[in-house]
């Protein structure tokens, strides 16, 4: 059997895709169509996985309270991050806007379930965290589907993982991995919001070569 050839076409529609991937925090409050979001979740779970044991756990956060608990969970780690920062940098990240929980029309919080049977260990018996890789390259997977649908994404980091799964009321065993946003972006640009800003710049790659 042979796979499929990717032309050149292809290849720099994927580099388009990848160029105007963004961690979105303005969001419009239209809802997706109906259905979209499963396609996508469907999408996300083609990401690669240690011993295909596929830990991905994604909760959808339908529940105005949740909603609620969770945006107070956020700004209340946002001020205390704050702390960090002086003078212009303090400036700079009080004006910063950094997620959409009160806009975004969807929430999604995504876990790993550290005790699933499934892949039967293989792979993660000396590195147990390439279970957590493995749910992040779901997320990952999940962001560009959602780009490529024109759908923006936001990945919240701002919280205590700790207190997550009593806060969604999830199983105990899972780990938290990511707090999303999803829905369409109020302004599109080819630039990262934290680059126009003046936070941080993009680096260039840096190689290690190993010649002995």
């Amino acid at each position: 059997m042979t796979g499929p050839a990717f032309e050149p076409a292809f290849r720099d529609q994927l580099d388009n895709l990848l160029a105007w991937r963004r961690d979105v925090r303005h969001f419009e409050a239209r809802p997706l169509p109906e259905g979209v979001l499963e396609q996508l979740l469907d999408t996300a779970c083609r990401g690669p996985s240690v011993g295909n044991a596929q830990p991905w756990r994604f909760v959808r956060i339908v529940s105005a309270e949740r909603r609620a608990a969770l945006i107070a969970e956020v700004e209340a780690q946002k001020q205390q991050a704050g702390a960090l920062y002086s003078g212009e940098r303090k400036a700079l990240y009080d004006r910063l806007k950094l997620h959409g929980l009160r806009e975004a029309p969807e929430i999604l919080a995504v876990f790993c379930d550290a005790q699933t049977e499934a892949g039967h260990g293989l792979g993660r018996v000396t590195m147990p965290e390439t279970l957590c890789w493995s749910v992040v390259t779901a997320v990952h997977t999940l962001w560009l589907a959602a780009r490529a649908h024109g759908i923006g994404f936001g990945w919240v980091s701002i919280l205590d993982p700790a207190g997550m799964n009593a806060l969604l009321d999830v199983s105990g065993d899972w780990r938290f991995v990511a707090l999303l946003c999803l829905g369409y972006p109020e302004r599109e640009s080819d630039t990262p919001e934290l680059v126009r800003h003046g936070w941080q710049d993009r680096l260039p790659a840096e190689i290690t070569r190993l010649e002995r």
